[in-house]
Formats: C-alpha cells, sequence, structure tokens
C-alpha cells in the first residue's frame, strides 16, 4: 500500500427494503484508518457495525459512496478481482470461527493458499507456520470437532493470516468465548497485529477489549462518533458491555 491511509470510506450509505419501507442503516459515514492502526468500532446491537466491516472488507456493496485500499477503489474491480484482492489483502475472523468440519486444523488454515494456486507443499509449510504462532502446531491433524471454542478461534485467526494480508477485519472475535479464553485470543489479537504488520479493524460490544486498541470510534445514529477516554477506560476496568451513557451493548 503505497499510502499511509490504508482504508478510505468516502460518503458511504447502506439502506435495504424491508416489508416494504426503506430501512437506512447509516449515510454519508467516512473512515480513514490509517496503516498500522488499531481500530475499535463499539455500538449498540443492529447499530450497523457488522454491516460497515462486510463494506470495508468488499462483502457487501454499499447504497452510495465508496471504499478504497490505498488508490484502489473496491467497486471499480470485477467480481474476479474482487475475490482476489480479498483472498491477498485481507484477512477476516467472524464471532463464530465457521471452519469446515471434514478438515484437520491444517487443512483450513492452508484453504486460502490453496485457492491462491499455492502448490501443496508450500500451502502446509505456511500453514504450520501460522499455527506455530497461535500455539496449535499441536493440533494440526485434529478436526474443529475435537477442538475447543478457544482453539477454533486459533485456527480462524491462523487461516485468516495466512496469505500475509496487509488488513486484519475482526468482528466480535470473543463474543462467543468465556472470558478468560476471550482475554487470551485478545492479546494474541495484540501480538499478531504487531508481529505481522497488520492494519486492523475489530468490531466489538466488549469496551474492555475496545479501550486496548489505539483508537475507539462509536457507531450510533448512523455515524461515528468519538467517545470520551475517560469513559472507554473506565469502562475497560470494570470489563463489561456498559455505554458511556446508559444501557449496554449487546
Amino acid at each position: 500500500m503505497a499510502s499511509e491511509t490504508a482504508i478510505r470510506a468516502e460518503s458511504l450509505g447502506k439502506s435495504y427494503r424491508s416489508g416494504g419501507a426503506e430501512v437506512v442503516v447509516f449515510n454519508n459515514l467516512s473512515l480513514q484508518v490509517p496503516r498500522n492502526e488499531r481500530l475499535a468500532v463499539i455500538g449498540e446491537s443492529g447499530s450497523g457495525k457488522s454491516t460497515l466491516l462486510h463494506l470495508l472488507g468488499g462483502l457487501e456493496k454499499p447504497s452510495s459512496g465508496k471504499v478504497l485500499y490505498g488508490d484502489r477503489e473496491l467497486e471499480s474491480l470485477s467480481d474476479h478481482e474482487l475475490d482476489n484482492f480479498r483472498n491477498r489483502e485481507i484477512g477476516y475472523v467472524w464471532q463464530k470461527p465457521s471452519l469446515l468440519p471434514e478438515f484437520t486444523a491444517l487443512e483450513n488454515v492452508m484453504m486460502p493458499l490453496l485457492i491462491r494456486g499455492v502448490r501443496h507443499s508450500e500451502a502446509a509449510r505456511t500453514a504450520r507456520a501460522r499455527l506455530d504462532e497461535v500455539g496449535l502446531s499441536h493440533r494440526e491433524t485434529h478436526r474443529p470437532g475435537e477442538l475447543s471454542g478457544g482453539e477454533q478461534q486459533r485456527v480462524s485467526l491462523a487461516r485468516a493470516l495466512a496469505g500475509k494480508p496487509n488488513v486484519l477485519l475482526a468482528d466480535e472475535p470473543t463474543g462467543s468465548l468465556d472470558f478468560r479464553t476471550g482475554e487470551s485470543i485478545v492479546a494474541l489479537l495484540t501480538e499478531l497485529h504487531s508481529l505481522h504488520e497488520l492494519t486492523s479493524v475489530l468490531v466489538t460490544h466488549n469496551l474492555s477489549i475496545a479501550s486496548r486498541c489505539d483508537r475507539v470510534l462509536e457507531l450510533r445514529k448512523g455515524g461515528l462518533q468519538t467517545p470520551s477516554d475517560v469513559g472507554v477506560q473506565v469502562a475497560g476496568v470494570k470489563q463489561d458491555a456498559t455505554r458511556l451513557d446508559g444501557g449496554t451493548y449487546v
């Protein structure tokens, strides 16, 4: 990426039809994510956090506006070009790991590389290195059903980084885990962000996690706002999902 801004969203809008009515998720939303930043996006359930992440990752198309990586506008890419771009430039981690149950941990991590056309031996070598980074080299022959929830999420993270992406997008990566396991995943995300010199965008309702990122933005009423540093720090210490001004994130 030539630009110091890794991801840029300009006048982004997303709406859909429901029951004959138009539902606007957000409109005229703009965002810049500097290279190597760890950005947390918080917000109530239904505020559009996951939708924003899908748009940034090229998994959905905006109703208006555009998303750019450096000087590349995602909307200008053909379907094939976009598939290739996502495979090479972006790693995704979801709340549910979505591992392929019939394949081993090693094979799941190899998958993005095999899709890219990398030779099997090279894909296996890279996948083993990523599994070693997440502490699961001893579990490479196990299938997802033989792994704990935390181990499955570690495999998911290894898979996301197998192709050496520049950007990591994570949607509630600890949402289905217990507190202690979730804390270990957050620590691992922090370590790998630095190790791989990533630009990371993390969607979460957990302010304890958000408070450890370089920057926190709240998606609220269709716009991105900067919550007070003090508010986020206090909420982080409490390790809960309490809104800064009352209510809870769910």
